[in-house]
């Protein structure tokens, strides 16, 4: 199996205590064009990662010491590598355990490495996708797009005329997103997990309040929106450059 230029050469990390299957996937690994390393525990797991960079973590269930859904979910809490999870136990609860823990697939032993390539490159493909991570409180800044600056460490809104607009908390965090990720479509589900949270119940149409309320801000006619697009069975875009302004 080959890759697409822009996953060869993707950087795989192996997290198994067995030795055997270490070399096996790496073996196979390198020859489908990515670069794997191998560790034996979340001990040194972490400690790689500390020196290097990875693009996938395969990670075991089945673990010394801390075992591979507590690692998965640590991953998930510290990190933004996808992980595909191995196990020796193919029962649907450990299955759900693992993905609730935040892996992107599952594959129980014994496979057949061309499989663990194919969702590999499911995965690796998808998560290049994404948009981009949301910034962090410390990592919060002034953005221009269209005329107008969002100031995300004072929370406002100025308009190009230089008056400042109220925000409710939920619109505040879609435009938020969208900011973040100009001219890529952000599905629904994506803006109402980030507004909402994961344990959310259906929101859709609230995300579509939300918009509603911030083209009422920023257009000049709503029902013709030239900012926020809505992308037809997708989601939303910005449909404009957004530039990072020196803090004031």
């Amino acid at each position: 199996m080959t890759f697409q230029p822009g996953l060869q050469g993707a950087r795989i990390l192996v997290v198994d205590d067995d030795p055997e299957i270490r070399e096996l996937l790496c073996h196979f690994l390198r020859n489908a064009g990515l670069r794997p390393a191998a560790v034996a525990d979340g001990e040194t797991m972490w400690a790689w990662l500390a020196q290097h960079t990875a693009d996938l973590v395969i990670l075991d269930l089945m673990l010394p010491g801390t075992d591979g859904l507590a690692l998965c979910r640590s991953l998930r809490e510290r990190t933004h590598i996808p992980v595909v999870m191995l196990t020796a136990r193919g029962a649907l609860l450990d299955r759900i355990l693992g993905l609730e823990m935040g892996a992107d697939d599952y594959l129980p032993k014994p496979f057949d490495p061309r499989e663990l390539l194919a969702r590999i490159k499911v995965v690796l493909r998808r998560a290049r996708q994404q948009p981009t991570p949301l910034a962090e409180p410390e990592h919060l800044s002034r953005l221009a797009f269209a005329g107008w600056q969002l100031d995300m460490r004072e929370r406002q809104l100025t308009s190009p005329q230089g008056v400042v607009v109220p925000l409710a908390q939920s619109d505040y965090r879609v435009l938020c997103a969208l900011v973040q990720n100009p001219r890529r479509t952000l599905s629904r589900d994506y803006l109402a997990d980030y507004v909402f949270g994961k344990e959310r119940q259906a929101q859709d149409r609230a995300i579509d309040v939300c918009v509603s309320r911030l083209r009422q801000h920023l257009e000049h006619d709503p029902r013709q929106a030239q900012w926020i697009r809505t992308v037809r069975n997708a989601g939303y875009l910005l449909a404009c450059d957004v530039t990072e302004l020196p803090q004031t």
